[in-house]
């Protein structure tokens, strides 16, 4: 019934095009989905957490300053740079690498379904005129497509085979999670009806235990279970449950709970190892949700880098100063930890996606956010670190473009990460509240309890400055539990409401201050940061076939069997540091830079913390940055080779100098894995 009224609501709405209309809309669609979490009993474990729709957070400060910048450089243009993303999903043929010409499938599609679900929930955020338009405008074609007789998302072609149409079932899975972000914004349920009509005869396939350079269709699970609870439509939980009982399915599920991990694919890896935990709601099965954090721990105690993403070069490459990190990672692992922080509630997850937004998110992409590259790497010194490209995709995969590459998978993928930090700085809860889930300037509108509209705006430079100022506004006075994310990094949080301390009781890692709310009401939160000094040593290559006699063999490091360098680390709250090696441009530095230190400073009294304003535009220059750190270093004549960037012990230095470091997400050229002076 609740659909049909709402169904009925939406038919009336569409007839008004105002911006408050698509805001009642878009609380709507929550409501109805929050409530139905927490009434279905199919849905056995709830979860701590329940997203908002795009365009229910609003950027403000420096946060905006960036989506602003992503709007009017790739994501808004991406599709006039290439074919690829100017011609996929249109259901035509086209001339472009991995595309069928007479179909345009394949590889496009994969590409492109990226770009589409990052582009849509940013124009949506922004209230984007423009991109929206140019969004929706190929939304629709699929919709449309489906709903004029389309049996798959690949609406024009009726006899898709998605076992073995490898990037088409891939694909197939991103586009879903496009509409589904599209649908929430808009609350169009013809949009719905386009998901259900798909998903109730869809061909799910099981987890698969290898990911070795072959995509599955199994994270279509993902936009299946928002459908789900989207719609209520019992075909679409029926073909969950039939993956999450498929043999196949439990075999890997086991074998990741004996600790029978695969070095794979890194994107495929961060992209399925989570649909186990997804299906853990639906069926109260405890060895799903270990299976995934399993896999996680493997990864983060063989392959992490210090931004908190698994070196990827394709495949996990361990743990090392030039290892690298391919763009499309920072959206997959970030959006692996939010499914995980909506499931479990454990502001841990938050810690994380705040790390590898901060810091690995703004490395790839240029300042003005006009070109990009496909790989990032902990130090990079032009020429010399990394002094190999690895064997895929090959030659100029470090450099800065508009694709970054002639393979677009990363150019792609890099649109999400900006859109799903914004959408995911609040969130509602199963107690029908609110969660400051993330932190950073910016404005929630949304609804509590039985539909009390209620805005809060946070005020702050965060992760620039320790404070954050919270002004709650609701409709009228009204009780809702409001939890607020504790950073595990913090020692000693301070909160008041109103000027008044709150104990700091917290669970999960959160605090909840359940009370009666008025218009005005002031929150504010401290969170005193501390340096960090982290020692660790680089890694041998996984001995797998790619790296040994594949195509990345030929990088001689590889080969290498006996890697233990030891590196030293260095971060202040979420924020990974590096001594900056100053560019001219992305792809080239400073002719007078100098690097070749290493580091005495052993623990956080040794590193002076300097703080300064923060600018009137936010760009990440190195200049401009708020925070900065002197720590004491030693010079050595530092000669990085192919198979030792990093010395292979530690070093004596010669003359003894300070050192600024800057936020890492600031330079193109940099070092943050340092080698380390003797005592």
């Amino acid at each position: 019934m609740r659909n049909i009224l709402l169904s009925t609501f939406f038919l009336i709405a569409a007839f008004a095009c105002n911006s408050d209309y698509v805001s009642e809309r878009r609380d709507i669609v929550f409501l109805n989905r929050r409530d139905f979490i927490l009434s279905d009993t199919s849905i056995k474990v709830k979860p701590a957490f329940i997203s908002l729709p795009a365009g229910a957070v609003y950027p403000q400060g420096w946060i905006k300053d960036w989506a602003t910048a992503a709007a009017n450089g790739i994501t808004g243009h991406l599709d006039e740079w290439s074919v690829t993303y100017g011609m996929a999903w249109k259901g035509v043929g086209f001339e472009a690498t991995g595309a069928d010409p007479e179909t345009g499938t394949g590889w496009p599609l994969e590409q492109c379904s990226y770009w589409l679900d990052g582009a849509v929930r940013l124009a949506y955020i922004l209230n984007d005129s423009a991109l929206i338009r140019k969004v929706t405008g190929r939304l629709d074609l699929v919709v449309n497509g489906v709903l004029n007789g389309g049996k798959s998302f690949v609406y024009w072609q009726d006899d898709m085979d998605f076992k073995n149409g490898y990037f088409n079932n891939w694909a197939h899975s991103h586009m879903g999670r496009a509409l589904v972000a599209y649908y929430e914004a808009t609350g169009d349920s013809r949009i719905l009806e386009a998901l259900i009509k798909v998903y109730s005869y869809f061909d799910v396939q099981p987890v698969p235990h290898h990911v070795s350079g072959r995509v599955s269709g199994c994270n279509n699970i993902d936009p299946m279970l928002a459908v789900y609870e989207l719609s209520g439509n019992r075909t679409v939980l029926d073909a969950i449950l039939r993956i999450a009982g498929d043999e196949v399915t439990k075999e890997t599920v086991n074998r990741w709970n004996h600790d029978d991990f695969d070095s794979g694919h890194g994107v495929i890896t961060y992209e399925n190892l989570r649909i186990p935990a997804m299906m853990y709601p639906v069926t109260n099965q405890s060895e799903l949700l270990s299976a995934t954090h399993n896999y996680l721990n493997w990864l983060d105690k063989n392959h992490l880098l210090p931004y908190d993403i698994a070196s990827s070069e394709e495949f996990v490459a361990g743990i090392g100063s030039t290892r690298n990190t391919e763009t499309c990672n920072v959206a997959c692992s970030g959006w692996t930890y939010q499914q995980l922080l909506e499931i479990t509630g454990e502001g841990k997850w938050g810690d994380r996606i705040e790390k590898v937004f901060f810091n690995a998110g703004p490395a790839p992409v240029a300042r003005d956010y006009q070109t990009m590259s496909y790989y990032q790497s902990p130090n990079r010194i032009e020429d010399l670190m990394p002094s190999e490209t690895p064997g895929h995709p090959g030659e100029g995969s470090y450099n800065f473009n508009h694709t970054g590459h002639d393979v677009l998978c990363c150019v792609g993928n890099l649109n999400r990460v900006i859109p799903n930090y914004v959408m995911h700085l609040w969130m509602g809860t199963a107690d029908n509240g609110l969660a400051a889930t993330l932190y950073g300037p910016s404005a929630v509108n949304t609804v509590v309890g039985e539909g009390i509209p209620v805005k809060i705006t946070s005020d702050t430079h965060y992760p620039f400055e320790e404070t954050v100022r919270m002004t709650v506004e609701p409709a009228k006075i009204c009780t809702f539990p409001l939890y607020l994310r504790i950073p595990e990094w913090c020692r000693n949080p301070e909160i008041t409401v109103n000027d008044e301390p709150v104990s700091i009781n917290k669970k999960h890692g959160f605090l909840k201050i359940d009370r009666k709310w008025k218009k005005g009401d002031r929150i504010n939160l401290n969170f005193p940061m501390h340096v960090e000094v982290k020692d660790g040593r680089e890694t041998p290559y996984p001995r797998i076939e790619y790296f040994v006699k594949g195509s990345s063999a030929h990088r001689v490091l590889a080969k290498e069997t006996r890697v233990n360098s030891p590196y030293r680390t260095i971060l202040y709250g979420p924020l990974l540091f590096a001594l900056p090696v100053k560019d001219i441009r992305p792809d080239e530095q400073s002719p007078d830079a100098k690097w070749n230190y290493a580091l005495i400073s052993r623990n956080e009294n040794d590193i002076e913390v300097e703080h300064s304003a923060m600018p009137a535009v936010w760009s990440w220059q190195i200049e401009d940055a708020p925070v900065k750190l002197k720590a004491k270093a030693g010079t050595f004549d530092w000669k990085p080779t192919h198979i030792l960037p990093l010395p292979e012990d530690e070093v004596s230095v010669n003359e003894n100098v300070d050192i600024t470091l800057v936020p890492y997400g600031c330079t193109k050229f940099r070092i943050s894995m340092f080698p380390v002076a003797k005592k």
